[in-house]
């Protein structure tokens, strides 16, 4: 870890809370892009692979809580960090930060809905990816949901995603997968299967 990193958290969850809402006027994901405030080390709040928020080791029960600092994340390189326009601290992710709970599929557009509440369709900007498990357990499915911020698709949803799923040839391979908003996102090869 960098120098940087090892510094001593001077922010907390609270100042990143009010820090937030400050910046966010209630309009979705914050411009966390164009911030580059200074880092403030990190701070014990971890983000599960079902969706959990922890900070200090307990959940955060307030929901308005968890999405407020879910419109304040942001990923660079591997790392993640809450970021307001004051104030970066570094936070733990399991596996992705959201996690897409249920889909809806009209007219070939296969719109998600993530566990805090952001709708995201998937097609050419936010595809959806599979990642196979090499020892032959459970895929791990994703959408991108904003810059470098993915979804994990809940089982229950990929379940029905794989049901609306069809053949489809892929540069000379023929692949198993679904179509949104006219991309084709292959899951496995046929041959696989």
């Amino acid at each position: 870890m960098s120098d940087s990193h090892q510094k001593s958290v001077s922010a907390n969850a609270d100042s990143i809370a009010t820090a937030a809402t400050k910046a966010a006027k209630g309009q979705g994901p914050a411009p966390v892009h164009l911030w580059n405030p200074p880092f403030c080390g990190d701070l014990d709040m971890r983000i599960a692979r079902d969706g959990t928020w922890f900070y200090l080791g307990t959940p955060i029960g307030r929901e308005r809580l968890v999405k407020l600092f879910s419109t304040i994340i942001r990923k660079d390189g591997d790392a993640y960090f809450l970021v307001t326009p004051v104030e970066k601290v570094g936070i733990k992710v399991d596996d992705a930060p959201f996690v897409a709970v249920d889909f809806d599929a009209k007219d070939k557009v296969i719109t998600f809905t993530t566990n805090v509440g952001e709708t995201v369709q998937a097609g050419p900007d936010n595809p959806i990816r599979v990642v196979l498990n090499p020892d032959g357990g459970e895929p791990s499915p994703y959408v991108l949901v904003r810059t470098n911020l993915e979804a994990l698709i809940d089982r229950k949803s990929f379940y029905r995603l794989v049901d609306q799923g069809e053949a489809e040839t892929v540069d000379g391979v023929e692949w198993f997968g679904v179509w949104s908003a006219g991309v084709f996102f292959p899951f496995i090869r046929i041959s696989d299967l």
